[in-house]
């Protein structure tokens, strides 16, 4: 009850020193009879990288989709940077689509775009925050520099290791620097040294940043060494929540089987 209770203060003392830049209130989200999110809530913290572990099944992808728009939630509020993006139209959304960069799983690079190319495409569609001054060369090569990936320029995808896709989607999100960014599943599908590589540069762009990180993953290795604070996605709810250290440590077998080995 003692250790229950310091979580609890620690929890209120972070709540009022730290600023919420993202926040699920209350999220529900069904597929006919199939209950994925159940009364799901979250806070993210400004400079925190926040890891949600789940199952495959389990309400992750959902939960990121509803996130970023690409999937309307039954109920609940999302609240980026003190906006409720439920009630936002289409032209705010876009405007405050551009503070979020979003890894996605598998890279997602066009295919038929060269490296530079793809590093361009979002700041084409988000002009409007750049200014007219800025030149788009000039944060291209910055973007693949921060990735250890400069002489990628003129390259296509498909002459890339997957890892190295993973570097170039990464700079493709860090270059409207953004004040938070979402991965899924950062490491997924990537051999043990490349995941390691992966993690470590998560590390230095958070540090270089001060970026708030979301980071979904089934990845116990990624998670422990990424995680500030944890959250386990278990029956759609916020099952639990706190260090990798404290969930580790508990007695719950539902906890439990998340850091079996």
């Amino acid at each position: 009850m003692k250790k229950q209770q310091a979580i609890l203060e620690k929890d209120k003392k972070k709540e009022s020193s730290e600023e919420v830049v993202l926040e699920l209130q209350d999220l529900n989200k069904s597929f006919d009879d199939n209950h994925v999110l159940k009364h799901f809530s979250m806070k993210l913290y400004k400079g925190e990288n926040l890891v949600v572990m789940g199952k495959s099944g389990s309400g992750k992808s959902v939960m990121i989709k509803c996130l970023v728009g690409l999937m309307e939630a039954d109920s609940g509020k999302i609240i980026v940077m003190h906006h409720d993006i439920t009630s936002l139209n289409q032209e705010s959304l876009d405007i405050l689509r551009a503070d979020i960069g979003f890894l996605f799983q598998g890279s997602a690079l066009y295919d038929s775009m060269t490296v530079r190319e793809n590093l361009e495409f979002p700041l084409r569609h988000h002009y409007k925050k750049l200014g007219k001054n800025v030149n788009t060369e000039t944060l291209v090569i910055e973007a693949l520099k921060n990735v250890g990936l400069a002489h990628t320029l003129d390259l296509m995808p498909a002459e890339l290791s997957g890892g190295m896709q993973r570097r170039v989607a990464l700079a493709r999100t860090l270059i409207l620097q953004p004040k938070i960014i979402l991965y899924d599943e950062p490491t997924s599908g990537l051999d043990p040294i490349t995941a390691k590589e992966i993690i470590i540069l998560m590390q230095d762009i958070q540090k270089k940043y001060n970026t708030s990180s979301l980071i979904i993953t089934h990845d116990v290795d990624c998670a422990r060494v990424i995680a500030d604070r944890m959250i386990l996605l278990i029956d759609g709810t916020n099952y639990a929540e706190g260090t990798f250290e404290e969930l580790s440590a508990s007695k719950d077998p539902k906890v439990k089987a998340f850091f079996k080995q």
